[in-house]
Order: structure tokens, then sequence, then C-alpha cells
């Protein structure tokens, strides 16, 4: 099992829960709001005047044979309009009750 966590411009939000619900990847946690900027470039997202965007993350568990089909959907997704912002990331989970 792995975590994934995924930190997105808003805008993403219905074509990520659309690409879980394809891959039968079913649970996870959402935050609506979440500001940040990027490490490689891209506009930061504050929900300021300056910088109004804002971004969104979910955390998803998911079976390790899920793991690469997934991330090579989101990536094929950000590769289309890079400048929104899209990042994944993914932990090993040791335990869970």
């Amino acid at each position: 099992m792995k975590a994934i966590f995924i930190s997105f411009n808003q805008a993403y939000y219905e074509m990520i829960l659309s690409i879980m619900d394809r891959n039968n990847i079913r649970g996870f946690t959402y935050w609506e709001e979440v500001q940040g900027r990027g490490s490689k470039n891209g506009e930061p997202h504050y929900g300021s005047h300056a910088w109004p965007t804002l971004n969104s993350a979910i955390l998803a568990m998911v079976p390790d044979e899920k793991v690469d089909p997934f991330l090579d959907l989101l990536h094929k997704m950000d590769l289309q309009t890079e400048a929104q912002g899209l990042r994944a990331f993914v932990w090993n989970i040791e335990k869970s009750i």
C-alpha cells in the first residue's frame, strides 16, 4: 500500500476524481484550499490579489499495483497544461488499522 499526495491547481479537481474513479481508487482525503509555490517554475498559488489562484490537495491510499498507472495518467494530464501546476508524491504505508 502506498500513500499518494497530490497538490494541484483547483481547476484539476474534477479531472483527478474522474481518473481515480476510472481506476477504482476510492478512498481519499481532500483539502479544498491550499497555498504554495512550485519548486521548479510556475506561478505561486496564494489566493491573493497579486497571485489569485489556489491549489487543492488529495491524499489517497493506493494498492501498489495501481500506483504507476495512476501516476502515468496524472503526468499526462499535467503535460497538457503544465502552467496550471500538479505534483504527486508517493510514500510507503507501513501499517494501517
